[in-house]
């Protein structure tokens, strides 16, 4: 299976540099040997990939006369990995780090260290709590580090399964993780008896506010309540404690293509997450990104496609525009004249006649 990342596990006397970003490593091999690595999980990505720190692995016949004298030394494993790249983006540091840290550390049952790459002290305060599920071990910042630490073991980057995103091999047991890290009290969704609605189920609209935009959310919140939720509309906070306890209050999960939507993790197994896909061809990325991990998490998966008619692209170009008639000829320009079109200009006002027939599915799931 191809991977998205390099990854080197090691085993013996094992000894990092991380100011001179070097690991060095004894073996009984006849030859010595080098190579470099940069340990975050989109390997081929040049965008994500130019910042990484690079690591050095050196590996020497000779013990310790030819590597540097260790100056702190531990007992437990290492595991060097790098919150650069794409970790500002919510979706990203779920993907490219958090799940495949999880996957990659759980069997140590907190008995390992982290060592990270380009630190974000931001990015750490934020996923805190996790961090600290996973390894009982303060942090070490290993890019500012002149001591020489040396391991028993080492794991350096993190495993990533090419063409997968919030991905790992058994998704609801990393979803019941979050639920045990954030203590979230709501292991499944509401359960609603055929033909009838005693206790309304919560709908959760994913507001946005600079692209995106739902521009009738009002309209959205009156259908969904005639068809019978309780609606809540809010904008994904950056506070993970608050974020997660809010998704789990609620049996459905709504809003359009975006980062914001990787808090479907929270939702209790048995919910319905509903994604509105805008126009631009965005249907290889909405099932990847998330319908195929929504069913892998337990939930229940709607899609909502856009028609022309509810896209804000409409009053920016003519009917006949390329931006309608072919977003391919747009893909080809590269991401960023995609991107600048299809996720900076484009608001979304649905019909809500037509949405409304995406909300009773919702509701009929909820009774399976």
């Amino acid at each position: 299976m191809r991977r998205r990342s390099d990854t080197c596990e090691m085993k013996g006397d094992i000894r990092i540099h991380g100011a001179s970003s070097t690991i060095f490593m004894s073996t009984s091999y006849s030859t010595n040997s080098s190579w470099t690595i940069k340990p975050y999980a989109r390997k081929g990505d040049e965008s994500a990939m130019q910042n990484i720190t690079s690591f050095t692995i050196k590996t020497s016949q000779e013990r310790a006369e030819t590597m540097p004298e260790c100056t702190k030394t531990h007992n437990v494993p290492a595991v060097v990995f790098s919150v650069g790249g794409y970790s500002g983006n919510h979706f990203h540091s779920f993907s490219d780090t958090i799940i495949p840290l999880y996957a990659t550390t759980r069997r140590f049952n907190r008995q390992v260290r982290f060592l990270v790459a380009n630190k974000n002290p931001r990015w750490i305060n934020k996923f805190k709590e996790l961090l600290d599920k996973l390894s009982k071990y303060e942090i070490i910042d290993i890019d500012q580090e002149n001591e020489v630490h040396c391991f028993p073991s080492m794991i350096i980057g993190l495993e990533k399964d090419d063409y997968k995103e919030l991905n790992t091999r058994s998704m609801k047991d990393f979803t019941k993780f979050l639920r045990n890290s954030y203590s979230l009290d709501r292991p499944t969704a509401i359960k609603l008896a055929n033909g009838s609605i005693k206790t309304r189920p919560r709908l959760l609209i994913v507001s946005r506010k600079r692209t995106r935009i739902f521009t009738n959310v009002k309209e959205v919140v009156t259908a969904a309540e005639e068809t019978g939720f309780e609606v809540i509309v809010t904008e994904m906070n950056a506070n993970l404690n608050k974020t997660s306890r809010l998704v789990n209050s609620c049996d459905v999960m709504m809003g359009v293509h975006g980062a914001g939507l990787a808090n479907l993790v929270f939702l209790p197994e048995n919910g319905v997450f509903v994604q509105v896909v805008p126009l631009g061809e965005m249907g290889w990325m909405a099932k990847t990104f998330y319908g195929e991990p929504a069913k892998g998490m337990g939930l229940k998966y709607l899609e909502y496609k856009i028609s022309g008619s509810e896209s804000s692209l409409i009053d920016q170009y003519p009917l006949n525009h390329s931006v309608f008639k072919d977003p391919y000829s747009i893909q080809k320009k590269g991401w960023e004249a995609y991107r600048s079109v299809y996720m900076d200009k484009q608001d979304v006002t649905l019909d809500v006649v037509r949405f409304k027939e995406t909300l009773v599915k919702a509701l009929q799931l909820l009774c399976l």
